[in-house]
């Protein structure tokens, strides 16, 4: 059998969703059928050694840690030549691993720019899209206009978006771009979060009840409201811990609020985990207080773990949770999370009706049925 040639480009693995879920698509994917190349523009990152274990891995700026002064130059020489400098055909043919039968932009930004300016003529170009971009519009500021970006989207021949709530905003937003776009929901491997999830861990649980969260400490993950939250149930006498596993920018600023309002006792900063299912596992409600989601990752691995679930209502939502049959969905402000999160914790029925529902909708994602409409895809 002749393997099917595929590229994914993506902007870094960091460890964030959108690099996550490619690291589990590739761990994943039909070896037999296809031949895999990961272009990462930057290098490093938290899935880089174990994408390298799984396929052809590349990366065209290469991770400063460690590196020379003279290292340093030359690394932000070619910076300015891929991001400023050079047209993007130009950094295509330089820089992009070549001859392949796919090219897919796994996420939205440059990583989409930059493959929309492909000079191979016979490769299919897939465009993925894992966030709403009529809620939360952050590539504006990768493009001059959104004439700009709309042309780049143009070029390829399917767009995929992460939920059906991406796709219905990616039509609103680009309602000129004549390309099919349809809905493939993210690969999870739900077989090892289950067995991670039984590591012991060796921070004790509290006592109180546990509220647990996982994602990058970014403004779109609004765990600044979580926090004012917290302390709002804490003032009112609600027993409750909370515990946050990620890294990201605004950990300074919460680290900050959480001292100047002396909730050492009850918040807890995890940082990033390659396994946080085992802290995960042990939590009474996952909180997902975002601004913004495309298909929350976090979300569906909490429902494979049977934690209940309550968010605010963003994309991809209302399909993961059943339009909350699954999971409770607040409308997106703070003070509608912050009723539904008491109404939830002050009774324990329904937090025990939510947490039954949430193991019977995790049997859903196995990662058989999740991978299938992918490989059909990349095999067209």
């Amino acid at each position: 059998m002749v393997k099917r040639k595929v590229l994914f480009l993506i902007e870094s693995l960091a460890g964030g969703g959108a690099e996550k879920v490619l690291t589990t698509l590739v761990q994943h994917i039909d070896k037999e059928r296809f031949d895999v190349t990961v272009c990462a523009i930057s290098g490093g990152g938290k899935y880089e050694e174990v994408v390298k274990e799984q396929v052809v891995y590349r990366a065209i700026l290469n991770d400063l840690a460690g590196r020379s002064g003279f290292q340093n130059l030359i690394y932000k020489l070619k910076h300015h030549l891929v991001y400023r400098w050079l047209p993007l055909s130009w950094v295509y043919r330089l820089f992009v691993p070549q001859g392949n039968d796919v090219e897919v932009a796994f996420v939205e930004g440059f990583a989409t720019k930059l493959l929309s300016h492909s000079t191979n003529r016979k490769a299919l170009k897939y465009a993925w899209v894992h966030i709403d971009l009529h809620q939360n519009h952050w590539t504006r500021r990768v493009y001059r206009d959104l004439k700009e970006e709309s042309e780049a989207y143009a070029r390829y021949v399917h767009i995929v978006g992460v939920s059906d709530t991406v796709v219905a905003a990616f039509h609103l937003e680009f309602p000129q771009v004549d390309v099919l776009a349809t809905t493939i929901y993210n690969p999870i491997y739900s077989d090892a979060i289950l067995t991670s999830s039984q590591e012991p861990i060796a921070l004790k649980r509290p006592e109180s009840i546990l509220l647990v969260t996982v994602g990058r400490l970014e403004p779109q993950k609004a765990y600044m409201r979580l926090l004012k939250i917290v302390k709002r149930l804490t003032d009112e006498r609600v027993d409750v811990n909370l515990w946050i596993l990620g890294d990201g920018s605004e950990r300074e600023m919460l680290e900050n609020y959480i001292e100047e309002h002396c909730l050492q006792e009850h918040v807890s900063l995890l940082g990033f985990h390659a396994n946080p299912y085992k802290y995960l596992r042990m939590g009474d409600l996952f909180v997902c207080s975002s601004l913004s989601e495309g298909y929350s990752t976090a979300v569906t691995e909490a429902l494979i773990l049977g934690l209940p679930v309550i968010t605010t209502d963003c994309s991809g939502m209302a399909e993961l949770l059943k339009d909350g049959e699954c999971g409770v969905i607040t409308e997106n402000d703070e003070t509608a999370l912050y009723e539904g999160m008491k109404r939830l914790l002050m009774n324990e029925t329904q937090l025990e009706h939510y947490r039954q529902k949430a193991i019977e909708r995790g049997r859903n994602f196995t990662i058989k049925s999740l991978m299938k409409p992918i490989e059909a895809l990349l095999a067209e």
